[in-house]
């Protein structure tokens, strides 16, 4: 673009003086509209690109949070096997773990979306 701009001013520059007429006399009227125009379609573009990019991430943020929930569940019931097969070993000593207690109760999704609702936009995601 600022080869186009240089070249059109030394162009009619040059015109004004071999005493042709000139296309956009100083201070480039004519100029100023295609550089203005070009500015509106490159801002419009990156605005559209930036607005795209932005429903990506949200559909990337809500994917990455249902694999997270998922695997929650998962490692929930594997927990939970784990502690009913060592209440059912008769070699293993059986005690209370509270950790492991409170590590079987799975994730409520509703209580996930209620705590990304009060967060509002301050952050998308539970880490």
């Amino acid at each position: 673009m600022l080869g186009f701009v240089a070249l059109w001013m030394l162009a009619n520059i040059l015109l004004d003086r071999l005493g042709f007429q000139v296309l956009d006399s100083p201070p480039f009227p004519w100029l100023q509209g295609i550089v203005g125009l070009a500015a509106l379609i490159t801002m419009t573009v990156v605005l559209i690109a930036q607005n795209r990019e932005a429903k990506l991430e949200k559909q990337r943020s809500e994917l990455e949070l249902q694999v997270n929930l998922l695997t929650e569940q998962k490692v929930t019931k594997i927990i939970h096997l784990l502690e009913e097969l060592r209440h059912d070993l008769p070699m293993v000593k059986d005690r209370h773990d509270s950790e492991a207690a409170a590590l079987q109760k799975p994730t409520d999704p509703e209580d996930v979306l209620a705590t990304l609702k009060e967060r509002g936009d301050e952050g998308q995601s539970l880490a």
